[in-house]
């Protein structure tokens, strides 16, 4: 008889029932031993990680998030960040895009507004009048680099957004051609420097890990094995003083101060081009609503494995795509406002959390009950 398998958000490939380890501490039959010196990124971890949702707050009180990404051979990536950021919770997201390409995604987003950078030549950035357009903008948090053209003038608009320049310090999320960028520069992590998150999958980690003069040999297998993978990120972090969520099966996300997670998600599904961006997007709205580096990797990276393991019941392990992805994030969330809900031992759930009303009193008249 074919073994029964669990289905839902919960469901991981070789991972016990409970997602916990065995009852002497060990780990499931089938499941890989967990790395040392890192945490699971649990459910009960992750829904201590949610940023309240006050009943009266308003679109401005939940984060304003400012993407700078995409091009016309990746508009895609953008198109998902924006639409991924909405659906973690973000308040307002505007699309920073190339200004001869402004109609083009204006006509794709719905939720987001756009926002035109200067160009020196068609589709070529003019890196100094786009970042004082960038600073001017009011935002609380963004995410540069998914889908944006190769080219020094990235680099160099990269370069600066991740310096305090302007007296702008918000956090910063860096994916996928901003982390290219990075890996061109000396020393890029010295000096003031914005909170960031960098978010790379292996070859970016490597090409990351090279150009800051490591021997990224010497990680070993950063893809199989997860105490290499943990190590390698915890040093990294260190050595670049960021968050550093190193993407790929069982995310490793660590911190500056040596703190590590890692989340239990293996699935081959999520092994389809942009994926990447959904996370990207995930994060960066919950740096915009509030919540330090570390703790909104950790979400981020949590919801959206729950939206990948949520797609994977319906659909699969593979053909599942990116698209597919940002739809279920509230549903990943809510599931963890429920667990939170619970806990405290009233009737609140999902986002329109609501104090339950006192009942009244009966009056000294009031008929008792039959």
């Amino acid at each position: 008889m074919p073994e029964r398998r669990g289905v839902g958000f919960g469901r991981r490939d070789g991972a016990s029932s409970s997602g916990v380890s065995g009852p002497d501490g060990d780990a499931a039959p089938d499941e890989a031993p967990w790395p040392a010196g890192a945490v699971k990124l649990d459910e009960d971890l992750a829904a201590s990680l949610l940023p309240e949702r006050p009943v009266r707050g308003h679109k401005g009180a939940f984060g304003k998030l400012l993407v700078v990404a995409g091009s016309l051979d990746y508009a895609g990536a953008a198109l998902l960040v924006c639409r991924a950021a909405g659906r973690a919770g973000a308040g307002l997201v505007t699309l920073a895009v190339l200004e001869s390409l402004q109609p083009l995604f204006a006509a794709k987003v719905i939720e987001a507004t756009t926002m035109a950078l200067p160009e020196d030549d068609v589709e070529e950035l003019d890196p100094e009048p786009a970042l004082a357009r960038i600073l001017d903008h009011e935002h609380d948090a963004l995410v540069v680099g998914p889908g944006l053209r190769p080219g020094l003038a990235t680099a160099e608009l990269v370069r600066q957004l991740i310096g305090t320049s302007g007296g702008d310090a918000s956090p910063i999320l860096l994916d996928a051609e901003a982390l290219r960028s990075l890996a061109t520069m000396d020393a890029w992590w010295e000096g003031e420097r914005r909170p960031a998150v960098l978010t790379p999958h292996v070859g970016e980690f490597e090409r990351l890990r090279a150009g800051s003069g490591h021997d990224s040999a010497s990680d070993g297998d950063l893809t199989a094995d997860d105490d290499a993978r943990v190590a390698a990120g915890k040093d990294a972090a260190a050595r670049w003083g960021q968050v550093v969520v190193l993407k790929g099966a069982r995310t490793v996300i660590a911190a500056p101060d040596g703190s590590v997670a890692v989340a239990p998600f293996e699935n081959p599904g999520l092994a389809t081009g942009g994926t990447g961006d959904v996370l990207a997007g995930a994060i960066g709205a919950l740096l915009a609503q509030g919540l330090e580096p570390f703790a909104a990797a950790r979400l981020g990276v949590y919801l959206h494995g729950s939206a990948g393991d949520a797609a994977r019941d319906r659909l699969g392990d593979a053909g599942i795509l990116a698209s597919d992805l940002p739809d279920a994030l509230p549903m990943a969330r809510k599931r963890l406002a429920s667990l939170n809900e619970r806990r405290r031992g009233n009737r609140r759930l999902g986002f329109g959390a609501r104090e339950s009303a006192p009942r009244p009193e009966p009056g000294p008249d009031a008929t008792p009950p039959a």
